[in-house]
């Protein structure tokens, strides 16, 4: 989908027009002007209660003696907690309202809530405008409802065009990187194997000048990376450890890592997991879409900024030569693991990649994965546990994120939780039974990141959803995309 900026009086746009309704508010600005075109049809519905403006709600009216045939009221909800993230739930809705009823371009108005900061609010329309019209279907030969919008206009009139120019650009390049990891996450393991993996993070590095770095086994072998191949070791699809290197501020010693745990597919290895909804692990490389897809994003954008994406990649199948139960495996840093249960497999891998973030003198690590059901227990699919070892680290984070389109709630690290980590037999083992499993599990990461401020971020609820909203589809969400790139902005400053 194309995204533009548009400056044409409203009565002369020859397409449909989505226009952003706060709840009980007078109307103001463009809506009371196509108002007024609509002979007060608008103000009609309004007060006949049909059209609450809630978030996510939408009303279609028919226009036909004007250019525009149809205008959409997309709901902007309460105008007191405004915040911009609101457009890219405004631009997709109307977007997936629209497109589904057989509209080809949009125009989407802005309220006046986005005066002065017309910059924010312009980005995220035009990023949710592109990840509404995101839909599963890629494999279907003839794809039931398809959004046939492919121009979406964001209207400047009455506003700072010189912002929303800036916003849309930035927009696009987000909403273009959510859906990369969408896509990805979505593609079944046979086509998003870890060779596939890798070649998809090649393309994203060739089309926006990025160095890349793909390396096999035996590399992974001379690292010592131990934990990272005794998860790849039962599967007959060889593993790949990915490495991108963004390179914004070539004179700072300053460097951010971004790590995304890469399992392609999970069963579970020999703990195998139970057959229901086994579908779904092919999510579980979501945290390394993420990293891929942000980095593209960042390149596109170009912050001030050093930042290196790693991704193990590997799948985790119960093969003749799997990893067992009770085995001991050494990562690259020298400590000794304990395998209690080989479905803990994701920790395993960011094991190493963590001790190699470090390697590379970063000063900063962030680390995303689908790491733990007890998170999903935890916080449901409303918001990502983060956890950190640094509190300066984590409040920069939580404040990078706020307003990002994405939830971060910041959970504890007592030692409680390293403590329960420690094996009888090794360093430590992988995991630490059901209690604070989320944690323990954050616990058992810290190991291997030391005194480098940290972050983990357990997506493992947000990732991916069971069902639709009027403003995305069911599926992946692209979740932590844009918590990866607003990070990256705000550290560049």
């Amino acid at each position: 989908m194309h995204v533009l900026q548009s400056s044409d009086a409203l009565g002369s746009l020859p397409c449909a027009i989505a226009v952003p309704i706060p709840s009980e508010s007078p109307l103001v600005g463009i809506a009371k002007e196509l108002d007024a075109l609509l002979g007060g049809a608008i103000a009609d519905i309004l007060a006949s209660g049909e059209f609450k403006g809630k978030i996510g709600e939408s009303t279609l009216l028919h226009a036909a003696a004007h250019p525009f045939k149809r205008v959409l009221l997309v709901g902007l909800g309460d105008p007191a907690t405004f915040s911009p993230s609101v457009m890219a739930k405004v631009a997709g809705t109307a977007v997936r309202t629209l497109g589904k009823r057989g509209a080809t371009k949009l125009a989407i108005a802005f309220p006046q809530q986005a005066a002065g900061d017309e910059e924010r609010c312009a980005s995220f329309a035009a990023e949710g405008a592109i990840a509404g019209s995101f839909e599963t279907g890629t494999y279907q030969s003839a794809p039931e409802r398809a959004i046939a919008i492919t121009e979406t206009l964001l209207l400047s009139q009455g506003f700072n065009a010189d912002a929303i120019a800036r916003g849309l650009k930035r927009g696009v390049a987000i909403g273009e990187a959510v859906n990369l990891a969408r896509r990805l996450a979505l593609t079944p393991a046979n086509d998003m194997t870890p060779t596939h993996l890798a070649a998809e993070a090649t393309a994203v590095a060739k089309a926006h000048g990025l160095e890349i770095e793909v390396h096999d086994a035996a590399w992974a072998a001379e690292k010592k990376m131990g934990s990272f191949l005794s998860v790849a070791q039962g599967s007959a699809q060889p593993p790949a450890f990915i490495v991108m290197h963004y390179r914004g501020a070539p004179k700072s010693e300053k460097l951010l890592a971004l790590v995304g745990k890469g399992i392609t597919f999970d069963t579970g290895g020999i703990s195998l997991k139970p057959p229901e909804k086994m579908e779904e692990m092919k999510y579980d490389m979501s945290g390394g879409a993420g990293v891929i897809a942000a980095m593209g994003a960042i390149a596109a954008l170009k912050p001030n900024i050093n930042v290196v994406g790693i991704v193990p990649a590997t799948e985790n199948m119960p093969g003749g030569k799997a990893t067992k139960p009770g085995d001991i495996v050494r990562a690259s840093n020298g400590t000794t693991i304990e395998v209690i249960n080989t479905d803990a497999e994701g920790r395993l891998v960011l094991a190493d990649a963590l001790v190699y973030a470090r390697s590379l003198k970063a000063t900063q690590i962030v680390d995303a994965a689908t790491l733990t059901g007890a998170c999903v227990i935890a916080l449901g699919h409303a918001a990502s546990a983060a956890v950190g070892n640094d509190d300066a680290f984590a409040s920069l984070f939580l404040d990078a994120v706020k307003d990002c389109g994405e939830r971060y709630w910041r959970m504890p690290l007592y030692d409680d939780y390293s403590n329960a980590m420690k094996s009888d037999i090794a360093d430590l083992k992988n995991t630490g039974g059901r209690p604070a499993g989320t944690l323990t599990a954050a616990a058992f990461l810290k190991a291997f990141v030391e005194k480098t401020p940290w972050m983990h971020l357990d997506v493992a609820g947000t990732a991916y959803v069971d069902g639709e909203t009027a403003w995305s589809a069911k599926g992946p969400t692209g979740t932590p995309v844009r918590a990866f790139v607003h990070l990256a902005e705000k550290m560049a400053g």
